[in-house]
């Protein structure tokens, strides 16, 4: 846990970026029913290894849109040395993220991504700033909060009703609302594979709109998590078994952990 004072000053940083935050769309690829002018589609994710929570792999992808074949990838181990602490993931681990879109920027900067698919929540998070937002905000990039399980803030909660509303979604594309007891929607539930009954939760990060955000998701997946993220996350861990060399840890047989079998549920019921 992060000392008071550490705390405090993530807390003015938040505040401070937040106010950068543009939550309308502002391409015009947005606007278009079809995307037309969307090419490039990016995807981060930072993975662990085992048993080590400060040794991880930074990776970001970017694939082609709307076939989705990757064009660009980056994975590096990096030293993490930020404590984590709930509702400060983002000083933990949005620094690498920023330097491999850099990196991008000086190598390819022809495949620069148009937008940035996020392993984690946007506005929907406990002071309306995720790791969605902050990555936006520091890059500049359009970026979507694509979430495996509900951040319970603002009264939000996994509680009966909102299993049921959750049962209620019978395909994919099937959607509802995250309205918090303030009144303000913080964003959105989402089916996003025929095959799989666990939804998304799909928020703003930055530069695109909440409608936008939902629907690019959807296009975006052959499986339950969209194919930018799943395929950062798939990189990132192969790259940490090259690393290791560590042949046991590389076995296809089946997932090494939730994350990953969450990342491979294409007959997920």
């Amino acid at each position: 846990m992060a000392a008071p004072p550490e705390r405090r000053c993530w807390e003015r940083e938040q505040a401070r970026l937040k106010a950068g935050v543009v939550e309308q769309d502002t391409e015009e690829w947005q606007k278009d029913p079809n995307f037309t002018g969307l090419e490039r589609v990016g995807g981060v994710d930072l993975s662990y290894i085992k048993g080590d929570d400060t040794s991880a792999c930074a990776s970001l992808v970017v694939l082609s849109y709307p076939a989705l074949q990757v064009l660009y990838e980056d994975c590096r181990m990096v030293a993490v040395t930020a404590p984590y602490v709930a509702g400060f993931l983002a000083f933990r681990e949005v620094p690498f993220l920023v330097e491999a879109v850099q990196r991008l920027q000086q190598e390819e900067p022809k495949l620069r991504p148009q937008v940035l698919l996020v392993d984690g929540n946007g506005l929907l998070h406990h002071r309306g700033f995720g790791v969605a937002c902050h990555l936006g905000v520091l890059t500049d990039l359009p970026c979507i909060g694509v979430a495996k399980n509900l951040l319970q803030v603002d009264g939000l909660a996994r509680d009966e009703l909102h299993r049921e509303q959750i049962r209620s979604l019978q395909r994919s594309g099937d959607t509802f609302p995250l309205t918090g007891t303030s009144g303000r929607v913080l964003g959105m539930v989402l089916r996003s594979y025929n095959n799989s009954s666990k939804p998304l939760y799909i928020s703003v990060g930055h530069r695109v709109s909440l409608d936008t955000a939902v629907r690019l998701v959807r296009s975006c997946c052959r499986y339950r998590v969209p194919e930018p993220i799943r395929q950062a996350d798939i990189r990132s861990r192969e790259y940490i078994r090259k690393q290791l060399c560590a042949p046991l840890e590389a076995r296809p047989a089946r997932p090494e952990s939730k994350k990953e079998a969450e990342l491979e549920d294409e007959s997920d019921a």
